[in-house]
């Protein structure tokens, strides 16, 4: 009996797999060439980033990732976890991967006409590889085109989406010239008062941005970074990098060099050759994402972070080293004066058809564990405050 034979256009219909980011990883160059085609592409879930998370040791070599292929090409890649928490109600619910260093979690998809069928694809590797359970979806770009388009995939495909909670990142589009960003900056009083903070850091010696892309310069803008970061109140509470091996190692294989698509970059705000303040970014995509920032506290009263931020909005301009700069930032960001545009990021429940407990009562037990979280974060820190001024008596 003859054994039937898949067309060759079955045989490229997108189709999804879970493998592990070892496997991933042994095909990194397909990696690599679906991140440039990647349709709204942030650096999160490449292969640069999430190796150097495995280099040290933030993610697992067996990290389950859900990907799409048609064919050999590779055309999504969305990385997850099993976890536990009230939304689930005892059973586990699926989570993008995330450390403390990854700012959005959308899932790494291939634009081009076969985006649709690509998505249909992921939704059904979703579906799999929660096991028919919710995924609870921090992160969530949901107002840009693949946020967008995930969304429908999904409820075309009988899920029923939720939000938690949702917040507005600042990020600026990059204008013909800066003089034209000045010009229709919303809050002019916010860049004259930067002006004025830069001339107060000017007073005790040159103010100059240097910029490392790459080799010995990048390296030292890294180490720099640590060291200043954990100078500050980071390194006095112990959450600063460099306090942390995996979180230094982490820092120095990331950003000290670039890969494939993705670019590494430091501006370093400089005074008589000593750093102000320094930022650390990924640049994929046209888009630069300013994952880090830290700043000589000592200079607190000249702002050097935000002059930095301000600068380097100058160097977007005047390079054109990016065409976007993304915040990376939560809630309540200092940038939202400087960044005049909004990005929604929303954290989201999506239930796959057929589930149990309905999506209204996920989205409230959620709800609850925010302001849970929030009550427990204020107490610490009334208890901080009643600490300090105890040991001041």
């Amino acid at each position: 009996m003859s054994v039937p034979r898949r067309s060759p256009a079955a045989s490229r219909a997108p189709a999804f797999a879970i493998l592990t980011l070892a496997d991933l990883e042994r095909d990194g160059a397909a990696w690599d060439v679906l991140a440039d085609r990647a349709v709204d592409l942030h650096p999160h879930y490449t292969r640069h980033t999430l190796s150097a998370h495995r280099r040290a040791g933030l993610a697992a070599a067996d990290l389950r990732i859900v990907v799409v292929r048609s064919g050999a090409r590779l055309d999504a890649v969305m990385p997850f976890r099993l976890t536990y928490d009230l939304c689930g109600l005892g059973r586990p619910v699926a989570r993008p991967f995330a450390s403390p260093f990854v700012t959005a979690a959308l899932p790494l998809v291939a634009d081009g006409p076969d985006l649709p069928a690509t998505l249909a694809a992921l939704a059904a590797g979703l579906r799999a590889a929660s096991e028919g359970r919710p995924w609870r979806w921090p992160l969530l770009a949901t107002d840009t085109r693949l946020g967008q388009a995930l969304r429908a995939a999904l409820k075309d495909e009988g899920w029923a989406l939720g939000k938690v909670a949702a917040f507005a990142r600042p990020i600026l589009d990059r204008r013909a010239s800066h003089d034209a960003f000045v010009a229709g900056h919303p809050n002019r009083a916010r860049l004259k008062d930067l002006r004025r903070r830069q001339r107060r850091l000017s007073e005790a010696g040159s103010v100059t941005l240097e910029a490392a892309t790459g080799g010995e310069p990048l390296r030292a803008a890294v180490d720099a970074f640590l060291a200043l970061e954990k100078a500050g109140w980071k390194g006095a509470a112990g959450s600063a990098m460099a306090c942390r091996g995996p979180h230094a190692a982490f820092a120095r294989a990331l950003f000290a060099e670039g890969g494939g698509p993705v670019g590494a970059r430091a501006d370093v705000l400089m005074r008589n050759g000593r750093p102000l303040a320094i930022s650390l970014a990924l640049v994929a995509g046209g888009t630069a994402c300013l994952l880090k920032t830290a700043y000589d506290e000592a200079e607190r009263a000249g702002a050097p972070g935000l002059v930095l931020e301000a600068e380097i909005v100058r160097a977007l301009h005047e390079t054109a080293f990016a065409d976007r700069l993304d915040s990376a930032t939560l809630a309540g960001s200092a940038l939202e004066s400087l960044y005049p545009e909004r990005e929604t990021i929303a954290e989201v429940v999506a239930v796959p058809a057929g589930g149990i407990v309905s999506l209204d009562r996920r989205i409230r037990l959620a709800r609850f564990e925010h302001a849970a979280r929030a009550e427990a974060k204020l107490c610490l820190a009334g208890r901080g405050v009643v600490q300090r001024l105890m040991g001041r008596r």
